[in-house]
């Protein structure tokens, strides 16, 4: 058996395939790489502004875990779901579902190289932020490592679901637009959480994007915002809630994908 007839073989072809109709397609590399620079360039600006009212509350550290999850938002979310819908109307994935390939490895494959590069860009932004600014080095690197993970597959998934009520490419900047707004207001990525009314920051805890994002925070500093962890134990503590959230989230937008992805061109 070859590794091409393997699924790894086979996700590994599908990523270098896509890969390179990534590159060739100036408008996605611009929104997966320059794109991002631009919304996290703005963030300094409004994490000040909230830094007036809230205080204690900590800038660099707000604008790294920030700046991470609106890379993971535009190159993972957004570029996916134009990517799925391009290759649906292109009859891309009807022709590979006649193949070997799996309906989930059809998906995922298509998505590795947005991952990809989405998740070396959330590297860079670490390093770049823990030599920069100073700052620490993250308390619990598995919970860090998890809030990436699940961030990058439930982003994966709901663009595949967002990806079903796109008929062109061109109206995918619309159809994305609720849940990237959703997520950079609500999910603490803009503004943060404990600037929020108790309240409201109670009810945004709850949005789909938001418990990922947070252990991306309690990974690394430690905290979600209501109060540092005193120990590496003590993260567990705080990420549980968010990690059973995020775990449920995650199952519940693969199964929306695989109920209403569609594989043909809408009519």
């Amino acid at each position: 058996m070859t590794a091409a007839t393997t699924p790894a073989g086979r996700l590994l072809a599908l990523g270098r395939a896509e890969a390179t109709l990534l590159r060739r397609n100036r408008t996605a590399m611009f929104m997966a790489l320059a794109l991002p620079l631009v919304l996290v360039g703005t963030l300094r600006s409004v994490l000040n502004a909230a830094a007036e009212h809230t205080p204690g509350l900590d800038v660099n550290a707000n604008m790294v875990v920030g700046a991470m999850g609106v890379v993971l938002l535009i190159v993972v979310y957004c570029n996916l779901t134009s990517a799925y819908t391009a290759r649906r109307s292109d009859l891309v994935l009807k022709r590979l579902r006649t193949g070997e390939a799996t309906d989930t490895e059809i998906l995922l494959g298509t998505a590795v190289p947005s991952i990809g590069l989405a998740l070396t860009q959330c590297l860079l932004l670490g390093v770049g932020g823990a030599l920069l600014l100073d700052l620490p080095a993250p308390m619990n690197p598995l919970l860090l490592l998890a809030g990436l993970a699940l961030t990058a597959a439930l982003l994966t998934a709901l663009a595949a679901v967002s990806s079903a009520v796109t008929k062109t490419v061109e109206t995918a900047g619309i159809t994305t637009l609720p849940l990237l707004l959703v997520a950079q207001l609500g999910s603490g990525l803009m503004v943060p959480l404990e600037s929020l009314p108790d309240s409201v920051a109670n009810v945004c805890r709850l949005l789909p994007t938001t418990p990922a994002l947070q252990l991306l925070r309690i990974g690394w500093f430690g905290t979600d915002g209501s109060g540092p962890a005193e120990n590496f134990a003590g993260t567990w503590g705080q990420a549980a809630t968010p990690l059973l959230l995020a775990v449920a989230w995650t199952a519940v937008a693969a199964w929306a994908a695989r109920r209403w992805f569609r594989w043909e061109p809408r009519r």
